[in-house]
């Protein structure tokens, strides 16, 4: 990603923090801050270190996890997506649930990997995401959350159980 740096001197900031700190977050200007000529800090848009999601949204989700007892870790990975990962087990298995909430989430479905599973596992996109019917393609931004894409992991995991012991995937049902 090319970014653009402009130079901002320290009384420019001092005069018109509003004005900058506007420029910055609605026009996503990036600014390198001098005082004495040497520069002492950078100015940059939130996404830029932190994931692109409403934090009211993020605090609702937590909070009905929390509700529901559910156990959980919280990381941002390297493309600056929040990742909520719980543990699970499956095939008797510990095995890592992870769901990545893209940029732009709720509007962007999650994407749903679980980890020390089969390589050779079906059921799975390219780059190892569990391939779960509704999970992107019946993606509703009112209704689903992350506990929802959590109860669809489950189920993945359930077929992955029956199919370590014989070696059949389950037909999808829509009962």
């Amino acid at each position: 990603m090319k970014v653009d740096f402009k130079t901002l001197k320290m009384m420019e900031l001092r005069s018109s923090p509003g004005e900058v700190l506007d420029r910055v977050a609605r026009d996503g200007e990036v600014f390198v801050v001098e005082r004495n000529g040497q520069p002492k800090a950078c100015l940059v848009p939130v996404s830029f270190l932190l994931p692109d999601i409403a934090p009211d949204r993020i605090a609702k989700e937590l909070a009905k996890l929390d509700g529901k007892k559910e156990s959980y870790k919280l990381t941002i990975n390297e493309s600056k997506e929040l990742e909520i990962s719980c543990p699970e087990t499956a095939a008797g298995e510990n095995i890592i649930v992870s769901i990545v909430l893209p940029h732009g989430y709720p509007n962007s479905a999650p994407r749903i990997y679980a980890a020390q599973v089969a390589s050779n596992a079906p059921q799975r996109w390219p780059d190892g995401a569990l391939s779960i019917f509704g999970a992107t393609t019946a993606w509703n931004v009112k209704t689903h959350d992350v506990s929802h894409a959590l109860g669809l992991a489950r189920v993945w995991l359930k077929h992955y159980a029956k199919w370590c012991k014989t070696g059949e995937w389950p037909e999808r049902t829509d009962a």
